[in-house]
């Protein structure tokens, strides 16, 4: 069941733990002598949004059968909620998932080896982060996450892609013991928290109007997602406070200065501001990251210190915004971070994915409801 509360002993315990189910698959087909074939499964998967059964191995075609169910505690009406949260604020929740959850992740000097080794690795790091959105878009669009949904099979995915990462990182000569397990249970949780409470505080701390009620289903719909992960139901939070609980022992366990962090930190907001037209809202990802995560957190990813009001006031007053003396929860914050986020998702919506998959896809229903253009 999950939980409302964690100690130290059980955290650091979740270290040492991966994902069986995914893993098992990875380890039979290592211990067959099939090193290529786990090679290409990266490749495959990596290179296409859908993977015809047909064109897998038997034992990944029994991975995907045994994992898509729901979990037994899944409420189909909870999850539809869930939705229509993201539904109605999902443009701004974009936002708050590459200026405060990612961010966030990035401070955890433990958690953060793994995303590090793995960019230098893999792929460029436009592409894994407009991925990593694109997952957030896939589970939490209408019927995401039902049985068959797109959103459980892209979580099937990222799933099996995590176990084969697991194997051939911790036989990697850069990866140290003191790390843990790579992808291990107590920073999946943490990464679950970033899409999740991070999100449902980043609304609020921006003045959005987000009811109890409307955390909680939220948060819920995630929970669903963790487990759907392969994270123990005793690692997902009860409910929004339990979530609270967990990410500030995950932040006091693990939040340090390291070069790897503060790397992939410069990369998120030299992303940010490559691709949004112009030099207008340069500043912004930067403030809205302070803002957000906090002076702290912030300054141990060297994260350029614009004071907010005057780094915010220039595209505010060029786009009519009028700003009061504060911006804690002032309208004017509110309504430039939904002119931010749309202009921040058409501008992503132009980049290429590479292999056989789109460029970043947002159902048109959602695109219309959050004032999103295509310009492709």
């Amino acid at each position: 069941m999950p939980a409302t509360t964690w100690t130290e002993a059980q955290l650091e315990s979740m270290r040492a733990v991966g994902d069986p189910v995914a893993d098992a698959v990875v380890a039979e087909l290592f211990a067959s002598g099939q090193v290529a074939a786990v090679n290409e499964l990266m490749r495959t998967l990596v290179a296409n949004d859908d993977v015809p059964s047909d064109s897998l191995l038997p034992i990944v075609r029994d991975y995907l059968k045994q994992t898509e169910a729901l979990p037994s505690w899944a409420d189909p009406q909870r999850i539809r909620r869930g939705e229509q949260v993201f539904w109605q604020y999902g443009s701004v929740i974009i936002t708050c998932l590459f200026c405060y959850g990612l961010p966030a992740c990035y401070a955890a000097a433990k958690g953060v080896q793994v995303l590090a080794l793995t960019a230098r690795l893999y792929s460029n790091p436009t592409r894994r982060v407009i991925e990593t959105a694109q997952m957030m878009v896939d589970v939490m669009r209408p019927g995401g996450i039902a049985r068959a949904g797109r959103g459980v099979r892209t979580v099937q995915k990222v799933r099996l892609m995590h176990a084969a990462v697991r194997r051939l990182i911790a036989e990697h000569a850069d990866w140290k013991p003191e790390w843990g397990t790579p992808i291990n249970q107590e920073d999946m949780a943490g990464t679950l928290m970033a899409f999740s409470w991070i999100v449902i505080d980043g609304l609020r701390k921006l003045g959005y109007s987000l009811s109890d009620q409307e955390a909680e289903d939220y948060l819920y719909a995630w929970r669903v997602v963790g487990h759907l992960m392969g994270i123990r139901d005793e690692m997902l939070p009860a409910d929004v406070n339990s979530a609270a609980l967990l990410m500030r022992m995950i932040a006091h366990r693990q939040y340090a200065a390291c070069p790897e962090g503060r790397q992939l930190m410069k990369a998120l907001h030299d992303m940010l501001k490559y691709h949004l037209p112009g030099n207008l809202f340069d500043p912004v990802p930067a403030a809205l990251t302070r803002y957000l995560l906090g002076d702290a957190a912030s300054d141990l990813l060297a994260v350029e210190n614009h004071e907010l009001l005057a780094s915010l006031m220039l595209p505010m007053r060029l786009i009519g915004i009028k700003a009061d003396k504060t911006l804690d929860r002032s309208p004017a914050l509110r309504q430039l971070s939904t002119i931010f986020s749309r202009k921040l998702i058409e501008s992503i919506m132009l980049v290429g994915r590479g292999g056989n998959r789109v460029s970043f896809e947002i159902p048109t229903d959602l695109r219309q409801t959050w004032g999103v253009n295509w310009l492709g």
